[in-house]
């Protein structure tokens, strides 16, 4: 017995000291609470008497804070109350306790119920747009530093098209998508933590003015709530065209720049033929800050180089740029022999918006390549009255091109020519006498019979009046393309003569260039831009471009 009875003390003596270590511990916490306790409150600064209790009566309610829970927040505009009434008294000789006097403000008590809590050294917490503004026009008003620093990091209340939004701020730290709408709209009255009301006198303010919360009527919910989805950094699916000019719309409204680079259609890959990554994007969503030049020498070109390019804000490297232009804005001009001759003679005029586009970007790759600038005559200028602005720029205004730009139809392009595949011929000397040319491509046959288009088709002046420089015979099953028309429209020669003799024209519907820098044997400085074709889809008759039209009533 005695054993069995030794063995249960020595079970016991164990659970014993666990608590009496437990008990220890608690009593060293409490005390360690008790002393952060005591730091904290000694960190508050002894601005009013930290123990005596100062009467704030706001509208109808009476609160009573404690000297430290009001010097939590100072100074402000209560501590600077009540201590001019205690250093008036202690001036008169008079008994402080009796000396203070009730502070009366005519706002809003539930508002100041949040304030009062926050002096307690609760933490505050806006629950919506309306009471952010008035949380924040009060402690503006009561001048509460720490408040109003704290505000001034909370999240963004606002309302769009009617629906509540809470936005964190940290979504607009992106430099791509700040400043933005928000950061210089809405923050007028909430700039920096310092201000109080900015362009108001503080002196002499009897109430902060009315604020009301930030509110955008007229702008879609639906689509503001997807543009929050994407800077959160979840995917949105692109439903159409029409989506994507929403999104669009709406990032360039709020001035998201960044997200609209996101958004902006393109296509990156890696292009296994030339070993290089390439990026194809459209003229009228290119900016000169992701231009740049990449040096390529060869032996035969030193100064040979392609343009590349980076979305601001987005990419970390630049990719060689695949030029998208479209909307028929190109004319591409044929010299002596027409499609089939020598492809240094071919040159692309530019048209509308794409013409200003192209020059200014010619402006800032010749920037990079630190060329001089072109300058017009003087006497030119005053000619048409205005001087350079008054005129519309023209890549002939560039020191990298003619008017009429140097393109080259690469054997590896891709060319639709009035809806059928074309490849240029084997030869490079073609004229009208020259027989049928036999070619391995497969060309798909017309839908609808003979596609040249008629001989008055359009007239003389008009810029798509040419027939189609190539057509499918029907009674030919070898697949070959028959001569040039003889009647074609005859455009004015550049550069140097052509004999007198006609020259082709293709209308391009859509057409992606890359860009290649090289020696100029004659331009205007050491280098030239020379567009390069990728893929091409253009008309030579107005009949073609008749052909797809489409009636309104589907």
């Amino acid at each position: 017995m005695a054993n069995l009875g030794g063995d249960r003390h020595s079970q016991l003596a164990p659970q014993q000291q666990v608590q009496q270590r437990l008990a220890l511990q608690q009593h060293k916490d409490q005390a360690s609470s008790s002393h952060r306790s005591d730091t904290l409150l000694s960190r508050i600064p002894k601005i009013l008497p930290h123990e005596r209790v100062f009467p704030i009566q706001i509208g109808c309610e009476l609160f009573k804070l404690s000297g430290a829970s009001i010097s939590s927040d100072a100074p402000s505009y209560f501590s600077q109350y009540f201590l001019c009434q205690i250093r008036q008294a202690e001036k008169n000789g008079e008994d402080v306790s009796s000396a203070i006097r009730t502070l009366y403000i005519d706002r809003d008590p539930v508002t100041f119920k949040d304030i009062y809590l926050h002096l307690q050294g609760y933490h505050v917490q806006p629950r919506d747009a309306t009471h952010f503004v008035r949380l924040f026009a009060d402690a503006q008003f009561y001048s509460l530093p720490k408040l109003m620093s704290q505000l001034y990091g909370e999240s963004v209340f606002t309302s769009i098209g009617h629906r509540e939004f809470q936005i964190p701020r940290e979504l607009f730290s992106d430099p791509g998508n700040s400043p933005n709408f928000f950061s210089l709209g809405f923050t007028i009255f909430f700039s920096t933590p310092e201000d109080v009301f900015p362009g108001l006198d503080r002196e002499g303010l009897l109430r902060p003015p009315s604020i009301i919360p930030p509110s955008v009527p007229l702008r879609s919910a639906d689509t503001f709530a997807e543009l929050l989805r994407l800077l959160r950094g979840y995917p949105v699916a692109i439903r159409d065209e029409t989506h994507r000019a929403d999104l669009l719309r709406d990032c360039r409204y709020f001035n998201f720049r960044g997200l609209e680079q996101r958004l902006i259609p393109h296509s990156i890959s890696f292009n296994q033929a030339r070993r290089r990554d390439e990026i194809v994007i459209r003229l009228k969503d290119i900016l000169k800050s992701g231009i740049t030049v990449t040096p390529e020498p060869t032996a035969a070109d030193p100064l040979a180089g392609w343009v590349t390019y980076a979305r601001p804000f987005v990419d970390d490297r630049p990719y060689e740029l695949v030029l998208e232009i479209g909307d028929e804005t190109t004319r591409l001009q044929f010299g002596p022999g027409g499609a089939g001759a020598s492809s240094s003679s071919i040159r692309a005029e530019f048209f509308r918006d794409s013409r200003t586009r192209i020059a200014k970007m010619f402006e800032v790759i010749a920037t990079k390549l630190k060329l001089p600038p072109t300058t017009q005559p003087p006497g030119l200028l005053m000619a048409k009255g205005g001087g350079l602005s008054s005129q519309s720029p023209t890549p002939g205004n560039t020191p990298l091109s003619e008017d009429l730009v140097r393109v080259m139809l690469d054997p590896e392009a891709s060319v639709t020519l009035d809806g059928r595949p074309w490849v240029a011929p084997a030869s490079e000397e073609m004229n009208d006498e020259r027989p049928y040319v036999t070619t391995t491509a497969t060309v798909a046959p017309p839908s609808s019979g003979n596609m040249s288009a008629p001989s008055s088709a359009g007239g003389q002046d008009s810029p798509l009046s040419m027939h189609a420089p190539f057509s499918l015979s029907n009674s030919n099953n070898n697949n070959t393309i028959p001569p040039p028309s003889k009647k074609r429209r005859r455009v004015d020669s550049h550069g140097p003569s052509n004999g007198g003799m006609q020259a082709e024209e293709w209308i391009v519907r859509t057409g992606q260039w890359r860009l290649r820098i090289q020696e100029a044997k004659n331009g205007k400085a050491a280098v030239e831009c020379v567009l390069m074709a990728v893929k091409v889809d253009a008309m030579s008759s107005e009949q073609s471009r008749n052909s797809q039209r489409g009636f309104l009533g589907g």
